[in-house]
């Protein structure tokens, strides 16, 4: 099984980053888990979306192509999707109903400060997933709020009911992936 992890955040010590890692422990031992960085992708811009795309573009098709499945773990800025994630959408779902997200499994995760802990972007997230004719993995819904006090300065997740829940996400979102190639 093959999955790609993209963290919506682009900073160094981001609790969706560190959520990302701490869910890698939770998928099958012959689970290969890659977490994917876009903070190379340019702006998406029509005009690049030619024959010859930029290299980190090529990248990022690629990967998402060659994966059984996607994992998101994002923050929520100011309400929303944050735009480097958004971009990195709107470059994968090119072209159109033929994309390397069509059809593919989505999980989403979000770590947040606050205390609804990212429900809303997750909610606008998986619509945009959903249009771009993702298979969103939407049952249970996994949200860490409060993330600052479940992880450690190191990063390292020391909320122990959030790893339990974290662990019953990722096994039952890893179920469901391998279902799908045995069908």
């Amino acid at each position: 099984m093959k999955i790609v992890a993209i963290s919506g955040s682009l900073r160094k010590a981001s609790l969706n980053s560190a959520l990302l890692e701490a869910a890698k422990a939770y998928f099958p031992a012959d689970a290969e888990v890659t977490i994917y960085p876009i903070d190379d992708l340019p702006l998406y811009n029509q005009d690049l979306d030619g024959d010859t795309k930029p290299e980190a573009v090529v990248r990022l098709k690629n990967a998402v192509t060659e994966a059984d499945a996607l994992l998101i773990a994002t923050p929520e800025y100011n309400y929303s999707i944050p735009g480097g994630l958004k971009n990195a959408i709107d470059w994968a779902s090119r072209p159109g109903f033929q994309s390397p997200l069509a059809h593919k499994p989505v999980a989403v995760m979000s770590a947040s400060m606050s205390l609804v802990g990212g429900a809303r972007v997750q909610a606008q997230l998986k619509q945009v997933l959903l249009g771009v004719l993702s298979e969103v993995y939407n049952a249970p819904e996994f949200l860490v709020p409060a993330a600052h006090q479940a992880f450690s300065e190191s990063g390292e997740l020391t909320d122990a009911e959030v790893a339990r829940k974290l662990e019953r996400f990722i096994g039952d979102f890893a179920r469901s992936v391998a279902a799908r190639s045995t069908v």
